[in-house]
């Protein structure tokens, strides 16, 4: 495998580990809220829900830019979300921002690998990356729950920034604040993804056009 798969890799990893802690920290800050019952099982279709809206025009913007951008620009909104989660918007508001980017991560993540590797290699590539991805979920859920849990929030709670209050005063906002670093982590491995030679494909279609096309090629998949 070339050396900039690896890159790729390890930013998938820490975006996706950060992705799911932060899940387990949306959780239980619903909870210490007292938020309606309903709003913990409607993360998951908030998270979701850019990937529904924006699906035949992610693609494309991901062909329209350097992928690397694109994957660095989709953790930058992550972090968005994280610090509306942090400092008082709606969990939910919030954790649909992190959706979004997720939603635009996506197509650059695996349409990287068709620019950066040989066929011959694009199944195995595909293999690491899911492997990775189900490795970064345990473990995120996992950690989401340490970091919330009374041991660590307790040590994390107990650190203050000289002369700045925070005013991080919970576990779930403690646990944020790190998962905003887990973020920031794959940030930079991001900057590190290798610009492939492939050439860019221009938004010219318009929003009209676009939908046109993706209906196309679900046609075309589902029909195969």
């Amino acid at each position: 495998m070339k050396k900039g798969f690896y890159t790729i890799m390890s930013a998938q990893f820490f975006s996706s580990l950060a992705d799911n802690a932060l899940l387990v920290a949306a959780i239980e800050m619903l909870k210490t809220t007292n938020a309606p019952s309903w709003n913990i099982p409607a993360l998951g279709p908030m998270f979701a829900l850019f990937y529904e809206i924006l699906a035949p025009f992610l693609g494309a913007f991901a062909d329209a830019v350097p992928k690397g951008k694109v994957m660095f620009y989709a953790n930058g909104i992550k972090v968005v979300g994280c610090l509306l989660m942090l400092f008082g918007g709606h969990p939910l508001v919030a954790y649909a921002i992190v959706g979004l980017g997720a939603a635009a991560y996506s197509p650059a993540k695996y349409g990287i690998l068709t620019e950066l590797l040989p066929n011959s290699q694009l199944v195995k590539a595909n293999g690491w990356i899911e492997g990775l991805t189900i490795m970064s979920i345990i473990l995120g859920i996992a950690l989401g729950g340490q970091l919330i849990g009374t041991v660590v929030s307790r040590h994390l709670l107990a650190f203050d920034l000289p002369l700045f209050d925070t005013g991080i005063t919970t576990a779930p906002e403690s646990a944020i604040a790190v998962i905003v670093f887990l973020y920031l982590i794959a940030a930079i491995f991001n900057l590190r993804i290798p610009r492939t030679e492939a050439p860019l494909q221009p938004l010219g279609h318009g929003v009209i056009g676009l939908m046109r096309d993706f209906s196309s090629c679900n046609a075309r998949l589902w029909n195969d």
